[in-house]
């Protein structure tokens, strides 16, 4: 992957909405992610984080409105978008080794009967190296702290090659020492790759991000990584104070 320089654009939405048994799960989406951004989506529980991140995938249609993923429809472009699923998703019970998984990644890239090329282990090995996760390659994966899962997850997004990758609550139910190395890696990957991030931890998101969008079906985006009081109390639909302890961040009040 070549560092980003030409920016375009990366996400287009345009009012989207999105149903689920008639009822709306995603309400007149706006949302342009310039090529090189990573932004940071924050919102509750149901109010459709992981249904936009279907979307932007392909995954689920959209009753109304555009979306485009470097100027393709979603399912043309998936091939482009790396995918970090949910922590508490990652089925442990499958024996199956680091390395293993990671390789799975490359299927995409091969016929469907083509064996692994040494490109392919190159590409695997190059990935696992950049998340620090090389040297626990042979170790089964169910061996791991979710927090080294994750990593594994980052790498078989990596190996697909894509412009974009997208995260759903990747560091939920991981501890704080994991949390800061894990967002440093998607630090680190930012020069390379577009990222958007969905996650419940506001103040993460306020240090790590470029930018920030408080999302409960209906989208509050500005641009930048400044998050408005009146947004989160919208998005959250309770009161908000900002509280400082070295960086700022935003709490909720408890209700």
């Amino acid at each position: 992957m070549k560092d980003l320089n030409n920016h375009q654009h990366a996400v287009e939405i345009k009012n989207m909405w999105s149903y689920y048994h008639d009822v709306p799960a995603l309400k007149e989406i706006n949302l342009d992610v310039q090529e090189g951004t990573f932004l940071g989506i924050i919102g509750p529980n149901g109010g459709g984080k992981s249904t936009l991140l279907k979307v932007i995938l392909g995954l689920i249609e959209p009753d109304r409105g555009d979306v485009r993923i470097f100027g393709k429809k979603p399912k043309e472009g998936r091939n482009i978008v790396g995918y970090v699923p949910q922590h508490s998703a990652s089925r442990l019970d499958f024996p199956i080794n680091v390395w293993d998984v990671v390789m799975m990644g490359r299927i995409g890239k091969a016929s469907l009967f083509r064996k692994y090329s040494p490109d392919d282990r190159k590409v695997v090995k190059e990935a696992l190296e950049k998340v620090k996760m090389y040297e626990y390659r042979d170790r089964h994966i169910a061996e791991l702290s979710g927090g080294q899962r994750q990593r594994v997850f980052i790498a078989r997004a990596l190996v697909t090659e894509p412009k974009l990758l997208l995260l759903d609550e990747p560091v939920a139910g991981i501890d704080t020492t994991m949390q800061k190395e894990f967002y440093e890696i998607l630090e680190e990957l930012k020069s390379r790759v577009t990222i958007i991030m969905v996650s419940h931890d506001i103040s993460a998101i306020s240090v790590y991000v470029d930018k920030v969008a408080c999302l409960n079906q209906k989208l509050y985006y500005h641009g930048t990584k400044e998050i408005k009081p009146e947004d989160l109390e919208e998005a959250y639909k309770c009161p908000v104070e900002m509280i400082a302890h070295g960086v700022p961040h935003r709490v909720l009040k408890a209700h």
